[in-house]
């Protein structure tokens, strides 16, 4: 292997590595396929919360391949994965954002292929939608999950007039 392709695939796996500055938090597993003597596939469920909309939670679920190669970080994900994002709270917008912004990456691989979820904004009817894909630097996957969440009010706060609108920046 030469020198070149090693320090392009350092950089891509260091690249890979870095990712949205959310962190997700595990909720649960359950297992899918049993393997001996290593551990078992599974689906994994996940909750993060959107860093530039206040009130907003989302729940991710994602087939995590096991055995000794996926143990070991080696092993390359499928791109099963769905999204339910909710209103928790009174929503607020931190920060003006542009449209198909990435909100949370994970690597679903040692190099190639990571899992993105992206949000948008439906203008028209003030709501806001997440889009969860995988991509691969040569293929990427149709497999995709969509989830929309309508700027409401929350609680006793009924002032229709004082809610938030969904834009786009510049």
């Amino acid at each position: 292997m030469s020198i070149k392709v090693m320090q392009y695939g350092f950089l891509a796996l260091c690249l890979g590595t870095m990712s949205a500055s959310i962190q997700s938090a595990e909720l649960g597993s359950v297992d899918t396929k049993w393997r001996a003597l290593s551990p078992d596939d599974k689906i994994s469920l996940e909750v993060f919360d959107d860093d530039k909309i206040g009130g907003i939670a989302c729940y991710l679920s994602k087939a995590e391949t096991g055995g000794y190669s996926g143990a070991l970080g080696f092993a390359e994900d499928t791109s099963d994965a769905s999204l339910d994002c909710q209103q928790v709270g009174p929503i607020t917008i931190k920060e003006e954002f542009k449209k198909g912004e990435l909100v949370f990456r994970e690597r679903r691989s040692l190099i190639f292929k990571s899992m993105k979820v992206l949000r948008f904004c439906d203008v028209e009817r003030n709501v806001l939608v997440y889009l969860v894909y995988s991509e691969r630097v040569i293929e990427g996957s149709p497999k995709n999950s969509v989830s929309a969440v309508p700027i409401a009010p929350w609680g006793s706060d009924v002032n229709a007039a004082m809610l938030p609108r969904c834009n786009y920046s510049g």
